[in-house]
């Protein structure tokens, strides 16, 4: 079920009433209230994830059932090595579930291609459940947690299954701490009005990203990468701007309709995004770019490995460790690691010169515009984030290559091929739009939460976003994430 679909539009008012007032309000007097209250959630959970493929609901609740016994047994240990152990179990067979899913086939392909050898009949070419790294490493990070002491583990498996299948962010993340999120499926919710119509404007926020912004890109950069070989320099480095921006508002507005979504069941979800590209070095753009996976690695993979305790060539070592596997976990594709590969030399001079935390502030914080020095950061940061997501979009490290190359061309200087030219006047003007919004409420976790003395002005402006929503919008029917 998809966030911008009909379907979703119905399924999420019927969930909210009867969250609120049927699970909450008529039953509140019985000590079963709060159980009752998640197993709804973890039902409605299970009939949005199931929407795609029932079949993939036998897969979370194994998942989430493995998980959560783990928890108990890592808890009940009588020794740190039997815990260990508990919890290295836990880890290999969902990471072993993910493998056999999401990369079998690719390294039997590749070692068939390795050797010559037919792939007849070793190919299992299954189906990838939507979303499976993303609940798969939610569902890591509890083992771990629990392991190491962060959090107790509960008994209670109704609020566990609710914790892994919670459905706004269940498909494409954030990808949540147990730290964080199960508390929160422990303790009895209120509904706060505020809190709601906070979280309705940061979902109209995620829908204006996603249809307005990431769908209307969507449309040349299909038709640009399709035809590539036959597009001069100026179009392709056009087209690359516009899947930057087409990510961008497609990944991040899916999670902001995800945090939106949890606002309105008084759930708080951790931010994904902080404005990425108004970074002034590669490595401010990863402190905000996909935080939930970011600071996963950072806290699963690279601090257990030394971290930056270490001498600089394990700092080296490590980085480049964290960029690969963060390249891996997007797919099955040479493309993915050699992303992650050359965000992790962008990183080299940074390490060298002890300078990759430098800038953990908002950019011209306190000031309405940047200075020359910071908008030239800000613009090499983002041609290099552009040439990035040419990798990662290609199909394969030749195209990558060959469009790159297309790039640095003589028709550089050429006029971009414009298809439609109804299409395409809008675009400038909607990307400038955007681009205000997002730099004048880049202190805001929502740029369009306003506080005007009037709420007739605010409703106006958010009115206006309904009908650009409804003028500009081309909704497509998936998200990019959705694939990984």
């Amino acid at each position: 079920m998809l966030f911008n679909s009909i379907q979703f539009a119905i399924f999420l008012p019927i969930v909210f009433l009867l969250y609120w007032f049927v699970f909450d309000r008529f039953i509140s007097k019985s000590k079963w209230q709060l159980r009752l209250q998640n197993a709804f959630i973890v039902a409605a959970s299970y009939v949005f994830y199931g929407w795609w493929d029932w079949r993939f609901l036998l897969l979370i609740a194994f998942t989430s059932f493995c998980s959560w016994g783990s928890g108990l047994l890592i808890g009940k240990a009588d020794s740190k090595k039997k815990a260990k152990t508990w919890m290295w179990l836990n880890i290999v067979l969902n990471l072993g579930i993910l493998a056999l899913f999401k990369y079998y086939d690719f390294f039997v392909t590749e070692f068939a291609q390795l050797f010559h050898i037919s792939t007849d009949g070793l190919l299992l070419k299954v189906i990838l459940p939507v979303g499976i790294s993303f609940y798969t490493f939610q569902a890591l990070s509890y083992s771990i947690d629990v392991y190491r002491g962060k959090i107790e583990p509960t008994k209670d498996i109704v609020a566990f299954f609710a914790f892994i299948s919670f459905f706004p962010q269940l498909v494409a993340g954030p990808i949540e701490r147990a730290t964080n999120l199960l508390p929160q499926f422990l303790k009895k919710r209120e509904f706060n009005y505020d809190t709601a119509v906070d979280g309705m404007r940061q979902i109209l926020w995620g829908l204006f990203k996603k249809i307005v912004v990431a769908d209307n890109c969507a449309v040349y950069v299909d038709q640009v990468f399709s035809t590539y070989t036959e597009q001069t320099g100026s179009t392709l480095l056009l087209a690359a701007i516009f899947f930057t921006f087409q990510i961008y508002g497609d990944f991040s507005g899916y999670s902001d309709i995800a945090i939106g979504t949890a606002k309105l069941f008084g759930i708080k979800l951790m931010r994904n995004f902080n404005v990425p590209y108004f970074s002034r070095d590669i490595a401010e753009f990863w402190r905000r770019w996909h935080i939930s996976l970011t600071t996963w690695f950072r806290d699963y993979v690279y601090i257990p490995l030394g971290g930056s305790r270490v001498s600089k060539g394990k700092v080296i070592r490590n980085t480049f460790i964290i960029f690969l596997l963060s390249g891996f976990w997007h797919g099955a594709n040479w493309t993915f690691i050699a992303w992650g590969a050359y965000h992790a030399i962008l990183f080299l001079p940074l390490i060298m010169t002890g300078k990759n935390r430098k800038y953990t502030n908002q950019v011209a914080e306190g000031r309405i515009l940047p200075t020359l020095k910071e908008t030239g950061q800000m613009l090499l940061t983002f041609f290099l984030a552009v040439i990035g997501w040419i990798v990662f979009r290609a199909e394969s490290i030749g195209q990558a290559w060959e469009y790159v190359c297309g790039i640095f061309d003589k028709s550089l200087f050429d006029v971009p091929w414009i298809y439609s030219a109804t299409y395409i006047m809008p675009m400038p003007f909607i990307l400038l739009f955007f681009i205000i919004l997002e730099w004048s409420g880049r202190n805001k976790t929502c740029p369009i939460a306003l506080n005007c003395s009037r709420k007739v002005w605010q409703w106006l402006f958010y009115v206006l976003f309904v009908v650009l929503i409804f003028a500009f919008g081309k909704p497509s029917e998936s998200f990019i994430y959705f694939q990984f």
